[in-house]
């Protein structure tokens, strides 16, 4: 049972973009984007917080268990003779609009499906109740609020960018809501209080490794840096570049930045292009990095491009072409995988949207397995339980293969470096 709050406008663009046609302006991906991708890093709220000690926006009647709640949830501990008289209600926010649409739709349809799948075992039911963040952590906000307060969800999914979760995340950690990124890796998420969680792989886990990787196979010696300089998530990966270049002995020509919403890159790519790197580095959200890619092959600079976590969409591929091939970027998921879940995943997801999933949409999916999994192990849809629950997930398995929380509550899994070539996303040699 799933219930979209969003306006008629977000709507229409959800299922434009779930079609799979792509613009012709490489400045909108998924025909959603605006020119204002994300607000700036300075918005993330530093104070996370403290969890509400009362009960005042607890959900403890909105499903009466049948059968007693476990503390722990271990890979063989389906939770499967749990029954609940209601829905477990579940918020979702995502980016179905403006410059994070090109995650936040794949990320919208992923959860749908999990929890269409998850209905359909009965048992324990989801009423997900969807909120569209617009790329804008004031949305974020109130969405939080709408769902924690109005809605009295018992946990919530999403946003999509670290620096609306920055915003919004201390609003459940106020009302003692557990909230799950799964798409937010930049440092200080989880940090936000004990009612936050990711199975997303912070840049932190991903990058070193990507460059490690990527120094190897390509025989780097000298890089430039290229990031957004008005982004949480873009800034986290920049800083996290620049220290995996100085572990790896590298050189570092030049350093250049740009805005987020920026589409002329001209003046940074000339100066890179001038210290005469062997690769460019780059943290930058999809939009901004499928015109990185075409502009710097217009301009002859034909360097490998290493990529943060932004760059883990096909929406780079479809609007940079042959500018993206060559293109290293590390992620928590390939679709490579051949596992029977996950060629399950992808032949439900494709047929549910008419396109192939992402990492984003292989994350968002695993993360309402994930809540299913907590809640179902606490048979329980109190707020309280259902933290507790997921904090105790360990070796369960995933389309991302082994899954755990860290004490941090941050994700614990193996992530992979990943080549584009002949049009997707390969595993790198």
């Amino acid at each position: 049972m799933v219930r979209l709050v969003a306006l008629l406008a977000s709507l229409m663009l959800l299922v434009a973009a779930c079609g799979g046609d792509q613009p012709d302006d490489a400045t909108a991906p998924a025909d959603e984007a605006t020119e204002d991708a994300a607000a700036p890093a300075d918005e993330a709220t530093e104070d996370a917080g403290a969890a509400t000690d009362d009960d005042s926006g607890a959900t403890e009647d909105a499903a009466e268990p049948t059968d007693g709640a476990t503390e722990d949830v271990a890979a063989g501990d389906e939770g499967g003779d749990c029954t609940l008289d209601e829905p477990v209600p579940v918020g979702v926010v995502f980016s179905q609009t403006a410059g994070a649409a090109v995650y936040g739709v794949s990320q919208t349809a992923a959860v749908e499906l999990a929890a269409e799948e998850l209905n359909a075992e009965g048992g324990v039911t989801y009423d997900l109740i969807i909120e569209d963040d617009a790329t804008d952590p004031a949305q974020g906000i109130t969405a939080y609020e709408r769902l924690i307060e109005q809605e009295q969800v018992s946990i919530l999914i999403g946003p999509t960018l670290s620096n609306v979760f920055f915003s919004a995340g201390p609003v459940a950690q106020e009302f003692g809501v557990p909230a799950l990124g799964v798409s937010t890796t930049a440092d200080g998420i989880t940090e936000i209080g004990d009612y936050i969680f990711r199975d997303s792989l912070t840049e932190a886990q991903v990058i070193p490794n990507t460059v490690a990787e990527a120094t190897e196979s390509l025989g780097l010696e000298r890089v430039a840096l290229l990031y957004s300089d008005n982004d949480a998530f873009t800034v986290s990966g920049f800083e996290i570049f620049e220290q995996a270049v100085e572990e790896q002995g590298l050189e570092v020509t030049s350093t250049e930045t740009f805005a987020t919403g920026d589409t002329d890159f001209s003046a940074q790519l000339t100066a890179v292009a001038n210290n005469e790197p062997d690769a460019l580095f780059v943290s930058a959200l999809a939009e901004e990095a499928a015109l990185l890619l075409t502009q710097a092959r217009d301009l002859g600079l034909d360097v490998p491009v290493v990529g943060g976590n932004g760059f883990n969409s096909p929406a780079i591929i479809d609007q940079a072409g042959e500018a993206a091939e060559g293109v290293i970027v590390g992620a928590a998921w390939n679709a490579a995988a051949d596992d029977e879940a996950n060629e399950a995943f992808k032949s439900a997801y494709e047929e549910a949207t008419g396109r192939a999933p992402d990492q984003f949409a292989a994350q968002a999916y695993t993360g309402m397995k994930l809540i299913a999994r907590a809640v179902e192990s606490a048979c329980s849809a109190d707020r309280d339980a259902i933290r507790d629950a997921m904090e105790g997930l360990q070796g369960v398995d995933t389309i991302l293969g082994e899954f755990s929380f860290t004490d941090g509550r941050d994700a614990d899994h193996t992530g992979v470096t990943q080549v584009v070539e002949d049009g997707s996303f390969a595993l790198l040699d």
